[in-house]
C-alpha cells in the first residue's frame, strides 16, 4: 500500500514545478535555446531502442516529440503540466495525450511494451514512488528506458541557463547510476543495462556526430557524458513448466546421430527434436530417418534444409518448432546434451532472456578447439562485449535458447541487420541485444569431436567475423 503521494512541502513543490513547466511551454512557442541538437540526439537514441509498431508510454512527455519519434502503434504521453499536453495534442493528433501527475499514475489501466522515463527523474519529488507507479503497468517483457542528467554537468547548464541558451530549471535531483539502479531494485525493477550518451550538446557541424556517436563510447570520455541511460525490467518470477524444441542442424553428422537420441533428456513439459540436414556428403539423412523410426517415444522431426550454412537451418528449425522454448544443439555433440536443461532453467526461472553458451570458461578436452579460433573467440568475446553492452564470454558457442515469442521478435527486425551471419550466432546475439533482452553466459565443458571434422574455416570464416564486429559497431555501438 502506498502512501499518500505528497506531505505539504511535497504539494508546493509539485505547485511549483507545475507553473514552471506551463511558462516554459510557453516560452518554447517563440524561443528553443540550444537544446535542439541535445533532443535530436536523444530522438536518434530512442528510435534506435525502441522498434516502430509498439506500445509505448511516455511519462514527463512535454510536448510529445519523443514519443511521436519512436513510431509506436500504439502512443500514451503523461505530463502534469496542461499547457505542454495542449501543445503535444496539437503537435501529434494521432497519439494520446493524459495531463497527470507521475505519482498517481491511476488514469492508465493497460500495459506497454516500452515506458520512456526521459529527463524525468531529476525533475520529481519521489523518484521510488513514481517506479512503484510505473511497475503495475509492465509486464515481465516490458522495457523500462531512462535517461538522466550527469550530476557533473550542473554547473554547465547552470551557466547556460543564466546565459538563457538553455531552458531554466528548478532546484533538481542529481543522481548518480548506482542512486537509481537501487531505487530501481527498490521499486522491484532489475537493471539490464547502462550506457552515457552527448558528449557535446551543441550543433556543431562535424564536431558534434564524432563527440556523440564515437568518442562518449570510449573509456576516456564516455563518464564526461551529459546523459545517463538505464535500461530496466521487472524483477523476474519464475514461469511454469513449457514445451521444448531443440534444433538439431545436422550436415556429415551420420555417426553422431544414435547418440543425440539415447543422451537427449526431457526437458519441460513436453520435448521436441527437429532435425534440419543440410546437402551432407554421407548418408546423414537416411541415418535420422532411421533414428527417428526407432525411438518412437521421441517427438523428431526431419526437415531438408532449403538453403546453406548454419544460419538457414537454425532459421528452418525455428520456422517449424512449436515449443515454447527454442534451442539449438550442434550435432557434433561438442555441448552435450545433457547440459541442456541448465539452459531451459535459466529461462524457466527468467534469470534471463537470452541463453548463451560459453567455452572458454571450463578447461577443454585437448582437441576440442585449436590454439587459434581459441585466441580468437576470446577476441570475439572483447569485443562483442564492448559493441553490445552486456557480457558476452563466447559469441560462437553453438548452443543458445529463447523463448519463441522473442525469436520472433528478433525475426521481424532483422532487416536492420541484414542477412550476411552463415552462422546465425550473431544474427541472434544482435538481435536480442537490438531488443535489450537480458542476455546470461552459461558456461558449459567443451567436448572433443567423435565424428566427422568441422564446417568452419579458420581464416576465411574468421576475415567474416571480423566484418561483423565493424558491420556491428555502425549498427549497434556508434549510432
Amino acid at each position: 500500500m502506498l502512501s499518500p503521494p505528497f506531505d505539504p512541502s511535497g504539494q508546493r513543490y509539485q505547485q511549483e514545478r507545475i507553473a514552471h513547466w506551463d511558462w516554459v511551454a510557453r516560452l518554447r512557442d517563440r524561443w528553443q535555446g540550444w537544446g535542439g541538437a541535445y533532443h535530436r540526439r536523444l530522438r536518434q537514441v530512442y528510435r534506435f531502442l525502441v522498434s516502430p509498431g509498439l506500445r509505448v508510454l511516455e511519462i514527463g512527455c512535454g510536448m510529445g516529440d519523443l514519443l511521436a519519434a519512436v513510431q509506436p502503434a500504439c502512443g500514451v504521453g503523461v505530463d502534469f503540466s496542461p499547457e505542454m499536453i495542449r501543445r503535444a495534442r496539437a503537435r501529434h493528433p494521432d497519439l494520446e495525450f493524459l495531463c497527470a501527475d507521475a505519482h498517481d499514475l491511476s488514469c492508465l489501466n493497460e500495459t506497454f511494451d516500452v515506458i520512456i522515463l526521459s529527463d524525468l527523474v531529476n525533475d520529481v519529488w519521489d523518484v521510488q514512488r513514481v517506479l512503484e507507479q510505473v511497475r503495475r503497468l509492465c509486464t515481465p517483457r516490458t522495457r523500462l528506458i531512462i535517461n538522466f542528467y550527469n550530476p557533473l554537468w550542473q554547473p554547465i547548464l547552470s551557466l547556460a541557463q543564466a546565459l538563457k541558451l538553455a531552458a531554466p530549471n528548478l532546484e533538481q535531483n542529481w543522481l548518480t547510476p548506482t542512486d537509481l539502479r537501487n531505487m530501481l531494485n527498490l521499486a522491484g525493477f532489475e537493471t539490464i543495462r547502462d550506457w552515457c550518451e552527448v558528449l557535446l550538446p551543441l550543433p556543431l557541424p562535424i564536431v558534434e556526430p564524432l563527440f556523440n556517436r564515437f568518442l562518449v563510447r570510449l573509456p576516456l570520455f564516455r563518464h564526461l557524458a551529459l546523459a545517463n541511460f538505464l535500461v530496466a525490467r521487472l524483477q523476474p518470477l519464475p514461469a511454469p513448466d513449457v514445451r521444448v524444441s531443440v534444433i538439431v542442424p545436422a550436415r556429415n553428422e551420420a555417426g553422431n546421430i544414435s547418440a543425440i537420441f539415447e543422451r537427449l533428456p526431457r526437458i519441460g513439459r513436453h520435448t521436441e527434436l527437429i532435425f534440419v540436414e543440410g546437402h551432407s556428403r554421407d548418408d546423414t539423412y537416411a541415418v535420422i530417418e532411421r533414428e527417428i523410426a526407432a525411438h518412437p517415444e521421441t517427438p523428431a522431426r526431419l526437415l531438408r534444409q532449403p538453403g546453406i550454412g548454419k544460419a538457414d537451418a537454425v532459421r528452418t528449425g525455428f520456422a517449424a518448432a512449436q515449443g515454447d522454448i527454442l534451442m539449438i544443439l550442434d550435432a557434433d555433440l561438442t555441448v552435450p546434451p545433457e547440459d541442456l536443461p541448465r539452459f531451459y532453467e535459466a529461462l524457466r526461472s527468467r534469470k534471463g532472456e537470452f541463453i548463451n553458451g560459453v567455452r572458454l570458461v571450463y578447461p577443454m578436452e585437448r582437441q576440442a578447439m585449436r590454439w587459434l579460433n581459441l585466441l580468437g573467440n576470446k577476441f570475439f568475446s572483447w569485443a562483442f562485449t564492448f559493441l553490445l553492452g552486456q557480457p558476452i564470454r563466447d559469441t560462437l558457442c553453438g548452443t543458445k535458447a529463447l523463448w519463441r515469442n522473442d525469436y520472433e521478435r528478433i525475426a521481424a527486425n532483422r532487416s536492420y541487420f541484414g542477412e550476411f551471419d552463415p552462422f546465425g550466432d550473431f544474427d541472434l546475439i544482435f538481435g536480442a541485444a537490438r531488443l535489450n533482452l537480458k542476455i546470461v553466459d552459461l558456461p558449459i565443458r567443451y567436448r572433443e569431436r567423435t565424428y566427422g571434422a568441422t564446417n568452419i574455416s579458420r581464416w576465411k570464416h574468421g576475415w567474416l567475423l571480423i566484418k561483423m564486429v565493424v558491420f556491428a559497431a555502425q549498427r549497434i555501438k556508434f549510432v
